[in-house]
């Protein structure tokens, strides 16, 4: 069952994402790692700059967990995470297709550019990735991360980004022209 989360879920959330992190430790660049991957402190601000957390539930055990995010014309799929003692078991794809119907515009993803298991996963189901001339712009518009992340991510698109970056190209904010 897939349900949304709230603030009783918060260490269950936290105890998830930093379990299921765990693959990147070793792949990612070493300064990008901490521990814990995501502190409480860090959870608590994605949640209250609107990250809705949707968690896998089986056998009353919340299993995984996957952010949604609108900012302005975008969703964000952000902080997927499946318990290492479930993954592989379609977890994250159910989670991803039930977020991808509640989404309003084009599905915007943002990973670790060595997480070649993450980066296949949503190729797997539909995304690709965007230019890398495109990708800085994207993670600047829309996502709060630091200038390292931005150097060392990929971003993912769904079709409905695919059909119209002829159309539109994300305009950047006069901060952002420099």
């Amino acid at each position: 069952m897939i349900r949304c989360c709230d603030e009783r879920d918060f260490e269950l959330i936290w105890s998830i994402i930093n379990d299921g992190a765990r693959v990147y430790e070793g792949v990612i660049p070493a300064d990008c790692w901490t521990e814990p991957y995501m502190s409480r402190d860090e959870l608590r601000t994605e949640m209250e700059d609107g990250v809705t957390f949707w968690g896998y539930v089986e056998n009353e055990a919340l299993k995984g967990v996957m952010g949604i995010q609108k900012v302005e014309d975008v969703t964000l799929i952000r902080h997927a995470y499946v318990r290492t003692d479930s993954q592989k078991a379609g977890i994250g794809g159910q989670l991803l297709s039930h977020l991808r119907k509640l989404a309003h515009g084009p599905v915007l993803i943002g990973t670790w550019v060595d997480a070649v298991w993450a980066i296949r996963f949503y190729e797997k189901h539909g995304f690709h990735v965007v230019a890398p001339e495109q990708k800085k712009q994207l993670l600047r518009r829309y996502w709060k991360i630091p200038d390292r992340q931005v150097e060392t991510s990929v971003v993912l698109a769904d079709s409905t980004w695919q059909e119209t970056t002829g159309k539109r190209r994300p305009s950047l904010k006069s901060s952002e022209k420099a």
